[in-house]
């Protein structure tokens, strides 16, 4: 059976700029068969070597980050000024996983015993499938594709069809730096039953999924009937932040404003919900007030952009939907008088412009559910306590995040979040050196710091006992 043909949409003019074939039914059963030929041959290479190929190929895309940015930018909107941005923190993500994998990966010696000797080896896993997300594609598929190629894993690779020369150019520039063929693979599809069919695969062994909790739940369910299949889920994200009595209001007022509209929302850890204290909530909304009226709503090939479109006009019509429903219930728009967000772009983009909800109740669907929009609702909060309980009302729990002066205070709050991840006068950054996993529905697993190389590996015990010699 032929597969389909696959357009890809301007966010910024709703026009095709792309299409990309899916693979027959014949190549899409080749895949996996190939990427199990590859990591046989390829789990036999010396650390050093896969470490000497990643390095080459990370500086390869550092070379390349402008013409990686501007398509970044044509395909999934955000503004120029920030793509390369992306592909300079990829790089040094990579870096960083490569720099501690050889403490990562080494072996885990026994208990010292004469007559004895006994490790933990952590041994390639084999054949990876990595289904990532569109919005920060590049970002997203260093955490799981770096890992795996270090272990010794081959890797298929299914990107959004909205970014699809992601895979392309990684796939390329690997083979120039040197890796086998077949190692790196990667298919185009829109269609998850035949998705479904690649996750079926035996030959592989882990699926990487980030996405929305819907296709995480679609992916862990078509794995389900398998037992030696590995599913890693990275997931959405409701993210509160609470901003303390003690705080410096215009301070925290550019920091909360960036953590929720940078990349229009559309990030997993982006600020969805803010908690002010009652002492400075006035105050606070209106430094907000200030910092919001600096902002450029455009078009994102436009350098002096700063919020571009958002992905789709589904994702207009859900972000409407929400501050609708949250108006009709009490909020009131607080959004201040900007010129760029009064008169949008005249291109038929997805554009919405970044929004200031006031008065919000936690039963209001903006505070439950995950906007993924430029979009800043805000809820007074009378003590530190009220605070955490309502940061802890969610279903998700990736990141959350505290602002105060009192940094000890912080993080005695901190302990009490139900997130994988807890700022305190931060937001909004997945350290390497940290694990990034997602609590409740936000996903399970992680990728990043040494624990990111635990779901690339299996464990296998050497166990020895000394020849007797009589």
């Amino acid at each position: 059976m032929a597969g389909g043909t696959l357009t890809t949409i301007s966010p910024s003019t709703n026009q095709p700029i792309l299409t990309r074939q899916e693979p027959n039914a014949e190549e899409l059963q080749d895949l996996p068969k190939k990427a199990h030929a590859a990591y046989l041959k390829y789990r036999t290479t010396s650390l050093s070597t896969r470490q000497r190929t990643v390095k080459k190929a990370l500086q390869l895309i550092l070379d390349r980050k402008d013409e990686l940015a501007r398509e970044l930018t044509e395909q999934m909107g955000r503004p120029i000024s920030y793509t390369e941005k992306e592909i300079t923190t990829a790089v040094a993500r990579g870096e960083y996983m490569l720099k501690i994998s050889s403490d990562a990966l080494k072996d885990t010696p026994g208990q010292a015993e004469h007559g004895f000797q006994r490790c933990i080896r952590k041994t390639p896993l084999g054949v990876v499938l990595v289904l990532f997300a569109w919005n920060y594609p590049y970002l997203i598929l260093v955490n799981s594709l770096i890992p795996a190629l270090l272990a010794g894993d081959s890797v298929i690779l299914k990107p959004s069809p909205q970014t699809p020369t992601i895979v392309e150019h990684i796939h390329k520039i690997f083979l120039e730096a040197g890796l086998e063929q077949d190692v790196i693979q990667y298919f185009h599809c829109g269609d998850f039953d035949r998705i479904s069919q690649v996750i079926n695969a035996p030959e592989v062994q882990l699926v990487c999924f980030t996405g929305s909790v819907a296709g995480g739940l679609a992916v862990q369910k078509a794995a389900a009937g398998r037992i030696d299949c590995r599913v890693g889920l990275e997931l959405g994200g409701n993210d509160p932040a609470y901003v303390r009595h003690d705080v410096d209001l215009d301070w925290a007022a550019e920091e909360v404003v960036d953590g929720a509209v940078f990349n229009s929302g559309q990030s997993c850890c982006a600020i969805e919900r803010v908690y002010v204290h009652n002492d400075v909530h006035d105050a606070f909304v209106k430094a907000v007030q200030k910092v919001m009226s600096k902002y450029n709503l455009g078009e994102p090939l436009n350098e002096k952009t700063n919020v571009g479109p958002v992905i789709s006009k589904a994702a207009v019509d859900k972000i409407q939907k929400q501050v609708a429903d949250a108006i009709k219930g009490g909020a009131q728009d607080a959004t201040p008088s900007n010129a760029t967000f009064d008169s949008l772009p005249s291109t038929n983009g997805n554009y919405v412009k970044p929004t200031l909800l006031i008065h919000c109740r936690p039963d209001m669907q903006i505070m439950q559910e995950e906007t993924f929009g430029p979009i800043i609702p805000v809820q007074a909060v009378a003590s530190d306590d009220e605070a955490v309980r309502f940061m802890n009302q969610s279903d998700l729990g990736l990141t959350a995040s505290i602002w105060t002066k009192d940094v000890q205070k912080g993080q005695e709050l901190a302990e009490g979040v139900e997130a994988g991840t807890v700022f305190v006068n931060r937001a909004d950054y997945p350290s390497p050196d940290l694990a990034w996993t997602g609590w409740k529905n936000s996903g399970k697993g992680q990728s990043l710091s040494v624990f990111g190389f635990e779901q690339f590996v299996r464990l296998k015990n050497f166990h020895v006992k000394d020849y007797p010699v009589k």
